[in-house]
């Protein structure tokens, strides 16, 4: 198999391309004229954002809040250092990891917001159990394909997010992807209903909204919440370890990363090695190879998840799959896949302690999969 000599993406990734010299589309950033129009219009409604007043109603926006480092840093500078009234907005996904929720908590008791929470268990997992069991596209496969499973989950939140912005008329929603995230996420409204329609048809959008996607569709876009990104404005700046480290001097954090992660994890892994032969985070870690490559003093980390120098990708990729694979099918002792797990996410650079966290959920994806009604194997 092929591999970009400069990141490591193999040639059949979904929406990777390969040059004459071996050099994906990617690092070539062939397709840089789509991000950077992104970036302008997420920029433009940021700074519109920071500059508008007062909004009329209760909240200045809805802040998306789920407990990670990302959002977590931000809305405590929405409404300590920017003076927002915000609707702190979490949904309450049923994967949610429990360090997730304990920094919530944390949050609740320091940052003066409102705070919301929303649910609807059987709609998301009736989403995800369409996403999972659904055959896989057909290779060469576009950008992104290996995330669908995240993707769809973030998008269905997103949207129950939207519509209660809509409905109580809140100018603005504030959605905390980190840097690269924002690369993969759509910032209008009304296109973000019409690719949930695409992606999962009329009828079962239909059923899982409840008809209601389609007023979103029709109305005047001044009646429409519009997205922000905040970490578009200091996306130069962006430091995960800077950001973890400040947040728990203030008792705002008490997690690493990875332990913030929802419990489907291990089955978003599953998804993409299965289906495409790659590791779950290959795009985040293959652009840490890149800047490391371009620049071997210089590897700013524009994603949540920070790889370390040293990291052997292939090597790491490759041994992931194998225990993913055999978990999945029921094979090989729990204590091998356990230490094999512990050693691969410390080489990740997790804390000895983060490392026996994921692995634990790793080895329970057998259980998670039933009870979602995911067929393994």
């Amino acid at each position: 198999m092929s591999v970009c000599t400069v990141c490591s993406l193999k040639a059949d990734h979904p929406g990777v391309v390969l040059d004459d010299k071996g050099v994906c589309n990617l690092c070539t950033m062939d397709f840089a004229e789509g991000l950077l129009e992104n970036y302008r219009y997420t920029s433009k409604v940021f700074t519109e954002f920071q500059q508008a007043p007062q909004a009329t109603g209760e909240y200045d926006c809805l802040f998306m809040y789920s407990g990670g480092k990302d959002s977590t840093y931000m809305l405590d500078k929405f409404v300590n250092e920017y003076g927002k009234r915000v609707l702190a907005f979490t949904f309450d996904v049923p994967f949610e990891s429990v360090h997730a929720a304990q920094n919530i908590a944390l949050a609740k008791e320091k940052i003066p917001a409102t705070f919301v929470l929303d649910a609807d268990d059987d709609n998301i997992k009736l989403m995800m159990r369409e996403v999972f069991t659904r055959k896989a596209p057909k290779k060469p496969g576009k950008y992104l394909d290996e995330k669908l499973p995240c993707v769809s989950c973030r998008t269905f939140f997103v949207l129950r997010a939207i519509l209660m912005a809509y409905r109580q008329k809140i100018p603005y929603i504030a959605l905390c992807a980190d840097p690269q995230q924002i690369l993969t996420m759509e910032s209008n409204v009304r296109e973000v209903v019409r690719d949930f329609y695409k992606t999962f048809g009329e009828r079962l959008a239909d059923t899982l909204f409840g008809g209601e996607l389609e007023e979103l569709l029709f109305d005047e876009d001044e009646n429409l919440p519009k997205i922000v990104f905040p970490f578009i404005a200091t996306r130069h700046e962006y430091d995960p370890d800077r950001i973890v480290e400040e947040l728990r001097a203030k008792g705002l954090y008490q997690s690493s990363p990875l332990e913030t992660h929802c419990t489907l994890f291990p089955l978003l892994n599953y998804y993409s090695f299965k289906n495409f032969d790659c590791m779950f985070y290959k795009l985040n870690a293959a652009s840490h190879v890149r800047s490391v490559q371009r620049n071997a003093d210089y590897d700013r980390n524009t994603f949540s998840i920070k790889f370390p120098r040293s990291l052997d990708l292939p090597v790491v990729e490759e041994r992931l799959g194998k225990v993913v694979l055999a978990i999945a099918a029921g094979e090989g002792v729990r204590e091998d896949h356990e230490a094999e797990l512990v050693d691969l996410f410390q080489r990740m650079d997790a804390t000895e302690d983060a490392a026996r966290f994921v692995a634990a959920s790793f080895l329970d994806m057998r259980t998670v999969a039933a009870d979602l009604g995911i067929p393994l194997g």
